[in-house]
């Protein structure tokens, strides 16, 4: 089973998200943070495999809390996902430890969840990095 955290400020987008995770993945635990201390706290408790990461978090922005994550030897897949495809926020987002980058508004469901079961079928279950699908940007 993947274990999921989903660290989004916007709970619309957050339960999107989940309800379309849970629509491929319905046995995939999925937990939720709204910023990044709540993202590290449950980090310590949670240990996921797979995250999703918002750049815009009250606090902290996701780029530094990626960084943070990465520095802790995190074997995890991070996916950061933004509204802002630029190349600035693509290369910063695989400078702080990111595997993959999305755009929200140019990136389906489908697509993401083609992603996702990538990560998951090539590491048997868990998450590893590096591979790319869906026409995700991969690092």
């Amino acid at each position: 089973m993947c274990v999921t955290l989903i660290v989004e400020d916007s709970a619309t987008f957050r339960q999107s998200l989940k309800e379309t995770l849970y629509l491929r993945f319905p046995l995939m635990r999925i937990e939720e943070a709204v910023d990044g201390r709540e993202a590290l706290s449950k980090l310590n408790t949670f240990l996921p495999d797979l995250i999703f990461m918002d750049i815009r978090l009250p606090g902290e922005n996701g780029l530094q809390v990626a960084e943070k994550i990465k520095a802790r030897d995190y074997p995890g897949v991070i996916i950061v996902l933004t509204s802002h495809d630029l190349p600035e926020y693509r290369d910063a987002a695989y400078a702080s430890g990111a595997s993959y980058f999305l755009t929200k508004g140019s990136v389906s469901g489908n697509e993401i969840m083609a992603l996702v079961e990538s990560i998951v079928s090539s590491s048997g279950g868990y998450a590893s990095e590096g591979k790319s699908a869906g026409g995700a940007a991969a690092h």
